[in-house]
C-alpha cells in the first residue's frame, strides 16, 4: 500500500477537461435545437431529421475503442487535441449541408472527435485522484454535460431563429478550436500513479480485456443501467425542445429559453447534489452508488411524466428542472464506479466499451425510434412515453446492482480513512 500524492498541473487539467464537456455537449445538441429549421430547409421526415445524431452516435461510439487501444501507447493529451478539434471543425461543417446526406456526414464527423475525447478524459483525471476523491473531481467534470446541452438550445434556439440555423453551427462549433490548443498545454501523470495499489502489469490485449470485463459484474450492471438511461436521456434532449414547440404552441427562442435554464439548473443542481450524496452514503448503505443511482431515478421519472402533461409555462419549467434534477444524481456516482472497479492499465478501454455499449443501445437508436413512431402514428406526444419507460429499466437495473452485489469493505475502510 502505497499514500498516493497528487500530481501537479491536476487542478488546470480538470478546469481544461471540464471546459470541453461544456463544449462537447453544446455542440452535440445544436441540431437538436433547430431541428425544425434545418428539417424544412433540408426537407427531411421527422425520422430524418434524427438519423444525423444517430450516425453521430454510432461513430462515435464505434470509434471509442480504437481511441481507448491508442491511449494506452500514445500520448494522452495529444489525441485529445485532435479529438477536440475534428468535433470542433465538423460542427462548423454543418453550416455547408445542402442536403440530407451532406448534413449526415458532417454529423457523423463530429462522432470521431468527440470519442478521442470521451474516452481518454476520466482515466486522466483518474490518474491524479485517488479513488476517495474520484467521486467528487468526476462530478465536478460531469457538471458541464447539462450546462453544454443547455446552451445547446439555447444559443442554438435564438442563433437559429434570429440569423438561421447555418450560423447556430458556426457560432458553436468554432470556438473548440482554442479548446484543443489548451490540451496540448496539459501535463501527463503516470498511468495508475494515484491507485491504493500500484500495478506494473502490462495492458492486457482486447480478447482478454473483453473476457475480464464481461465477467466483472459491478462493470456489467453499471453499464446496463447506464445505457437505458441513456436512451432516455438522448431521446429527452432531441425531442423535447421540438415537443413543446409543437404541443404547447412555444416560438424557438421561447422554448429554448424554457428548457435550457431547467436543464442547466437541474442537471447542474442533481450532479452536484448526486455526488455529495453519493460520498455521504458511504458506510451507510451496502453499495452506496448504486443505491443513490436506483433510487433518484424514481422521483426523477414522476416530473418526466408531468413534463408532458401540463401545459402551463410555470407548470413545464418546473416538471422539466426537477425531472433534471433528479435524473443526473448518477452522473458522477456511476461513472466512479467504471472507474475504480477496473484497473488502471484497463480504464480507457473499458470506459470505451462503456461508450459503445451505452450509445450503441441507447441514444443512438432512441431518437430515431421516437421519430419512427412520430411518423407511423402522427403522433409525437405517445412515443415520448419511451422516456420514463427506460429510465425505469435503468433504475431496476441499478437497484439489482445495490442488492446482488457484494460489499466491498476493504473499499470503505480505505475511503474512511481518507477523511481522518
Amino acid at each position: 500500500m502505497k499514500t498516493p500524492r497528487i500530481p501537479p498541473g491536476a487542478g488546470f487539467v480538470v478546469v481544461v477537461l471540464t471546459a470541453m464537456n461544456l463544449l462537447n455537449y453544446l455542440d452535440r445538441y445544436v441540431p437538436s435545437a433547430v431541428k425544425d429549421l434545418f428539417k424544412h430547409d433540408l426537407g427531411l421526415s421527422d425520422a430524418e431529421t434524427s438519423y444525423p445524431l444517430t450516425a453521430f452516435v454510432i461513430v462515435y461510439m464505434l470509434s471509442s475503442p480504437f481511441f481507448g487501444s491508442l491511449a494506452d501507447r500514445m500520448s494522452r493529451k495529444v489525441l485529445i487535441a485532435v479529438g477536440v478539434a475534428i468535433w470542433s471543425v465538423a460542427t462548423a461543417a454543418g453550416a455547408l449541408a445542402v442536403g440530407f446526406w451532406s448534413f449526415l456526414a458532417a454529423r457523423a464527423m463530429v462522432g470521431i472527435g468527440e470519442a478521442a475525447y470521451a474516452t481518454i478524459s476520466p482515466s486522466l483525471i483518474s490518474d491524479y485522484f485517488e479513488p476517495a476523491r474520484r467521486n467528487r473531481v468526476l462530478t465536478l467534470f460531469y457538471t458541464a454535460i447539462p450546462v453544454g446541452t443547455a446552451l445547446g438550445f439555447v444559443i442554438g434556439g435564438a442563433v437559429g431563429e434570429h440569423w438561421g440555423w447555418r450560423h447556430a453551427f458556426l457560432i458553436c462549433g468554432l470556438p473548440g478550436l482554442a479548446a484543443a490548443g489548451l490540451a496540448l498545454m496539459m501535463k501527463e501523470p503516470p498511468r495508475g500513479g494515484t491507485d491504493l495499489e500500484e500495478s506494473t502489469e502490462a495492458a492486457p490485449n482486447w480478447p482478454e480485456a473483453l473476457r475480464l470485463l464481461a465477467h466483472n459484474r459491478e462493470y456489467v450492471i453499471a453499464v446496463a443501467g447506464y445505457t437505458a438511461v441513456t436512451f432516455a436521456a438522448g431521446a429527452m434532449a432531441d425531442w423535447f425542445m421540438t415537443y413543446l414547440v409543437r404541443y404547447r404552441g412555444l416560438g424557438m427562442t421561447e422554448a429554448g429559453n424554457l428548457m435550457g435554464p431547467a436543464v442547466v439548473l437541474g442537471g447542474l443542481g442533481g450532479t452536484v447534489v448526486g455526488g455529495l450524496l453519493g460520498d455521504w452514503l458511504r458506510n451507510r448503505t451496502r453499495n452506496p452508488y448504486f443505491a443513490l443511482s436506483c433510487f433518484s431515478m424514481i422521483p426523477s421519472i414522476l416530473f418526466a411524466i408531468a413534463a408532458l402533461l401540463v401545459s402551463g409555462r410555470t407548470a413545464i419549467f418546473c416538471s422539466i428542472l426537477l425531472a433534471q434534477f433528479f435524473l443526473w444524481f448518477y452522473n458522477g456516482p456511476i461513472n466512479a464506479i467504471l472507474v475504480n472497479c477496473v484497473a488502471a492499465n484497463m480504464r480507457a478501454r473499458a470506459f470505451s466499451l462503456s461508450i459503445l455499449a451505452i450509445h450503441l443501445l441507447g441514444d443512438a437508436i432512441s431518437p430515431a425510434i421516437v421519430g419512427t413512431l412520430s411518423d407511423w402514428t402522427g403522433n409525437l406526444f405517445g412515443a415520448m412515453f419511451l422516456i420514463p419507460l427506460t429510465m425505469l429499466l435503468g433504475s431496476l437495473l441499478w437497484g439489482w446492482g445495490w442488492r446482488a452485489l457484494p460489499e466491498h469493505p476493504e473499499r470503505l475502510e480505505t475511503v474512511a480513512a481518507a477523511h481522518h
